[in-house]
């Protein structure tokens, strides 16, 4: 099999759900093997308050949301969650803040 068919199986086997709230994207999320990745947009409108709560969070997340870069005033953070502790605590109030 050569490598753009393999690519193709992969890719079409790669699925995600994205949650909204009257037309507003709150987040995504890709199950992996174990464990999901949550993708949580951060644009202007939202960036104070997250970063009002950012001390408050885990040191994981704050770590995220410092390495990712701004791009069109945002920040795309791609948290990986394995379990229901501080960090899906965190993934929540992000969301909360996107919901507004």
């Amino acid at each position: 099999m050569n490598l753009t068919k393999l690519f193709r199986r992969v890719c079409a086997l790669e699925w995600n759900v994205k949650f909204r709230k009257s037309g507003k994207s709150l987040c995504t999320i890709y199950p992996k093997e174990g464990f999901f990745t949550v993708l949580v947009v951060i644009g202007a409108r939202e960036k104070e308050a997250v970063e009002a709560i950012l001390p408050e969070c885990t040191k994981e997340v704050r770590e995220i949301y410092r390495k990712t870069k701004l791009g069109n005033e945002q920040k795309w953070l791609m948290i990986d969650l394995e379990d229901q502790g501080e960090v899906y605590e965190d993934i929540f109030r992000l969301i909360e803040i996107r919901k507004g």
